[in-house]
């Protein structure tokens, strides 16, 4: 009897797909849902490599522009009131208004710090919010995947027993199978976490640097003005 249930477990098709198939609705749902938050996840996080490492490097090539000496007027002019790159923005930004807040006669309008410095902030508060869009959903995807995964299994392993319940017979042939079926759930899962945590973790890092950069930027570009200012 143990033999013959043996060679019946091996003939059941233990394959991704076919457990796939042979789950119930609720359960293929929650497959579902599982692959597409880790596609999603995924294509955020080459995303954001993407976008991290393009900042990174104008970041850099903006800073041997600043610090060559070249005349600020002339670098703006250069750029525009408008550039592309997000530490060209925040100086940009400071640019414009320091330029508005010259009077016709040369002089300056009271309050031109002030406004500088809020113009720089507003600007970087734009690119952090272009930097961590989407990383919401990595925390999102690495915190509830595992537990919607353990929904499906739960469902899953309950269907098993009404099945066994169903049949009077609890057999491995009879077993295996649905239980199989209710961990891949689980197993999918923690495939869609596991990455999202990790990589949630290393993005938010990456940003919050990048994001000091420019702030860093903003203070040494302001404390230039204050001096240009004062004289």
């Amino acid at each position: 009897m143990e033999a013959e249930t043996l060679a019946l477990a091996q003939e059941i098709d233990f394959s991704l797909w076919a457990l796939f198939a042979r789950a119930t609705l609720i359960v293929k749902l929650v497959m579902g849902m599982l692959i597409f938050a880790s596609f999603w996840a995924w294509a955020i996080i080459f995303q954001k490599l993407i976008m991290y490492r393009t900042a990174r490097r104008e970041a850099a090539l903006f800073d041997e522009s600043f610090w060559s000496g070249e005349p600020l007027d002339g670098l703006f002019e250069q750029l525009g009131p408008k550039p592309s790159g997000s530490s060209e923005k925040v100086f940009a930004a400071g640019m414009t208004e320091w330029r508005r807040s010259h009077r016709d006669d040369g002089g300056l309008i009271a309050g031109a710090q002030a406004r500088i410095d809020r113009s720089m902030d507003v600007a970087i508060n734009k690119e952090a919010e272009r930097l961590q869009k989407g990383l919401p959903v990595l925390a999102t995807v690495g915190s509830t995947a595992p537990f919607i995964g353990l929904f499906g299994t739960v469902w899953g392993i309950m269907n098993a027993f009404v099945e066994i319940a169903e049949q009077q017979n609890t057999n491995l042939a009879v077993v295996a199978p649905g239980i199989a079926e209710a961990l891949l759930a689980t197993g999918l899962g923690l495939l869609a976490a596991i990455p999202a945590v990790i990589f949630y973790n290393k993005l938010s890092a990456d940003s919050d640097r990048i994001i000091a950069g420019y702030e860093a930027f903003a203070d040494e570009f302001a404390t230039i003005l204050s001096r240009q200012l004062d004289s």
